[in-house]
């Protein structure tokens, strides 16, 4: 199956959603998207469940020379997941990650501040919390995002995508994470291969969707 753009994907998780997880429109559902495209994702979601949307930023920590390839992932609590494995593969060093954390947690507050202003966190106690991206590929970046959520001691906690890696789905699986997938391809080999428009989503796309979400209904 190919989405046609992120609104087409993130319309048939939201059916995917409701189908399998109905329980969730009676936890106080709220859906969180990962800047930028799980934005338009978790718009989509959140309509699906009648939730409020808002965000929740993590930034992937990239390989030396390679930063395509995450080691590692922050999010805005401090939380710092790295992948022990590809770590010690690539013989990556205490002080390259210390750089790369320093960078990308002073993106991660640039894109706070651009995307959530003065408002306030939500409260996720006690809810249903859905973090919704626009694919899951090797899962580190979701996984911070995750445990950082987890403290905040939701009633339950799912991760959501349109495309999931099988890797992806069984590492968040491992972590005690609820996993809901579109589509889980054997062949799996990017997340914009199952987009026939996978533009980038601008930053100002997301301040958009999340004033439009903030506003009152009238």
């Amino acid at each position: 199956m190919l989405f046609v753009d992120r609104a087409d994907a993130g319309r048939q998780l939201g059916e995917t959603l409701v189908a399998r997880l109905p329980q969730l429109r009676d936890q106080r559902p709220i859906v969180l998207g990962i800047p930028r495209g799980g934005v338009i994702i978790g718009r989509e979601v959140a309509r699906a469940l009648a939730a409020p949307l808002d965000v929740i930023v993590a930034r992937k920590l990239g390989a030396p020379g390679h930063e395509e390839l995450g080691i590692g992932a922050i999010a805005p609590d401090g939380t710092r997941v790295l992948d022990d494995d590809i770590v010690a593969a690539l013989a990556v060093t205490d002080a390259y990650i210390d750089k790369i954390t320093r960078r990308e947690r002073a993106e991660m507050e640039r894109r706070m501040q651009r995307f959530r202003g003065d408002r306030p966190s939500p409260s996720l106690a006690g809810r249903a919390v859905i973090l919704a991206d626009d694919g899951l590929a090797t899962g580190v970046t979701a996984r911070a995002a995750l445990a950082a959520v987890r403290r905040a001691r939701p009633q339950a906690l799912v991760f959501a995508a349109p495309v999931c890696s099988r890797d992806g789905c069984d590492t968040l699986t491992a972590d005690g994470c609820v996993v809901v997938c579109v589509e889980m391809p054997a062949d799996f080999r990017g997340v914009g291969e199952w987009y026939v428009d996978f533009e980038q989503v601008s930053d100002e796309t997301v301040v958009e969707v999340l004033r439009q979400a903030a506003a009152p209904v009238d």
